[in-house]
């Protein structure tokens, strides 16, 4: 199914002032799985789906640069109710007819309501409903929103505008400088000399994408990540389709393979980091061959997994390093000079197109201003309960997905406890519930929401103070251990001390 088809399909415009049971702030991944749970679990609950885009899709809608794909595999970013039949790695385009097949088959386009950009969310202890006020992207008219219960979907970082660091001499080059998150239409790299800055995922898709067109392209990265290589294609899935098994069957033994290999790298990662960071360094010399320097520009000086570890499909990346096509120059930055930039070694790299695949800024909770009570809401100031609710904010959950393990499978954790929440509330008679320190608690001390010396990318970095507090108690903490937390998320006790209901 196409985007415009799955778009003819949404609901009409909302009126100035409509109520639900669930505002689901996030038509992406995040949203539509949420959504999907939620009419399947609670089918009488009435809900809508804002969404600041003119489609579904997030991530996979307004990333636009040559050859953007996921970088981990879709038998588990995919939803675990609609069996993935295609390659593991997938393009955008091929995430978003799945995406779309959902919304279709689910009948859930008429809840969404595109365009809506929200601007802030207010909850009142007195009516126990938090009041959303949004504002159409198409005419700025602005609407306002009830709701009983807000579930954030959003994803985790701006989608207006990528993060590029600010340089010396920017304004001195004569060329063009672009973000891979805003792609331009107009843009030409044909017969150009192109530098890409950066080594992350996004570096290593685009430029084996774009070699074929430049005069060349060059990969300039302050210093070396780690990469995994291997086939676009799973072994097991390809046998039992010639055994013609079910898809649905297919799928869920996939994902259960995936799913125990992931668990036994991660563990090795911890356990034996010098034997896996040979592994991983060794299928790169592989395909480079002995003469390539590796040991500059490939071997990472901390452990693995202490960033993500993005999967290139068929090794397509470093094949374009070998054919001489791209290059890499492990260096930093003295400053932009008119043709390119010139490094601290002193050396020039010529450019007529600079691309900044540096990462992007975080929004805590979509950058939307937030209020309990008329007070303003720091979420800095609130300990988060298992990465999805916040003390002292009540009737919200957030869906934070896995850095070493796929987004998708935390959103249907987090949707399976919403929904079993909702229920709760609903046989209590409760109309507001919310997390809080228990007594035993109270003397917990109280850290960054994520361990550095475990994770540590610089996106989460340069922003871990706009972030909620975690304690030293897998209850207080967003554990992002999947393994664990698949049999915790659901022997979780909502009698427990932790919940306050009102």
């Amino acid at each position: 199914m196409n985007i415009s088809a799955a778009r003819a399909i949404s609901g009409s415009a909302s009126q100035a002032t409509e109520h639900f049971d669930v505002l689901i702030v996030g038509a992406g991944i995040s949203g539509i799985g949420s959504a999907y749970h939620l009419t399947k679990q609670l089918p009488d609950t009435s809900f809508v789906i804002l969404e600041s885009q003119q489609t579904f899709g997030g991530t996979w809608w307004t990333h636009k640069y040559p050859g953007i794909r996921s970088d981990s595999d879709l038998h588990t970013f995919g939803y675990s109710f609609k069996p993935w039949v295609g390659p593991p790695i997938a393009s955008a385009a091929e995430i978003l007819a799945y995406m779309g097949e959902v919304i279709a088959d689910n009948d859930l386009g008429r809840h969404i309501r595109y365009g809506h950009r929200i601007v802030s969310a207010s909850w009142s202890s007195e009516s126990k409903l938090w009041t959303i006020a949004a504002v159409k992207s198409d005419n700025d008219e602005p609407v306002t929103f009830t709701a009983n219960f807000l579930w954030m979907c959003q994803g985790y970082y701006r989608h207006s505008e990528g993060y590029t660091p600010e340089w010396q001499g920017m304004k001195d080059f004569k060329g063009r400088i672009v973000h891979p998150q805003c792609w331009p239409e107009d843009i030409v790299l044909d017969g150009k000399q192109v530098v890409v800055i950066g080594s992350g995922a996004t570096a290593a898709t685009l430029i084996p994408n774009i070699a074929d067109h430049c005069a060349h392209v060059t990969m300039l990265q302050r210093s070396p990540t780690f990469f995994r290589l291997g086939r676009n294609a799973i072994e097991i899935a390809e046998e039992l389709r010639r055994l013609q098994v079910k898809e649905e069957w297919i799928h869920e033994i996939v994902r259960r393979k995936i799913l125990f290999e992931q668990d036994a790298f991660t563990r090795r990662c911890l356990s034996e980091p010098e034997q896996v960071k040979k592994e991983l360094i060794g299928q790169i010399s592989a395909v480079l061959g002995p003469d390539f320097d590796v040991g500059t520009h490939f071997t990472p000086s901390y452990r693995p997994w202490r960033q993500r570890i993005a999967f290139v499909p068929d090794a397509d990346f470093f094949h374009a390093v070998k054919d001489g096509k791209a290059s890499v120059v492990t260096d930093e930055i003295e400053r932009f000079v008119e043709n390119g930039i010139l490094l601290k070694s002193g050396k020039t790299l010529e450019a007529d197109v600079i691309v900044t695949a540096t990462g992007f800024h975080l929004s805590i909770l979509g950058d939307i201003a937030f209020a309990i009570d008329g007070e303003p809401l720091d979420f800095a100031e609130t300990v988060t309960y298992r990465g999805m609710m916040f003390t002292g904010v009540p009737n919200m959950a957030w869906v934070f997905g896995y850095f070493r393990a796929s987004w998708t499978l935390r959103t249907d954790l987090v949707a399976d406890f919403v929904c079993r929440m909702l229920a709760h509330m609903k046989q209590k008679g409760a109309g507001k519930v919310e997390v809080a320190l228990r007594p035993e608690d109270h003397n917990m001390p109280l850290l960054s929401w994520i361990d550095p010396e475990n994770f540590n990318p610089n996106y989460l970095m340069r922003d871990m103070h706009r972030l909620p507090k975690r304690g030293d108690k897998v209850e207080w903490q967003h554990s992002q251990d999947y393994w664990a937390e698949k049999d915790q998320f659901p022997a979780i006790d909502l009698d427990d001390k932790a919940f306050v209901y009102g």
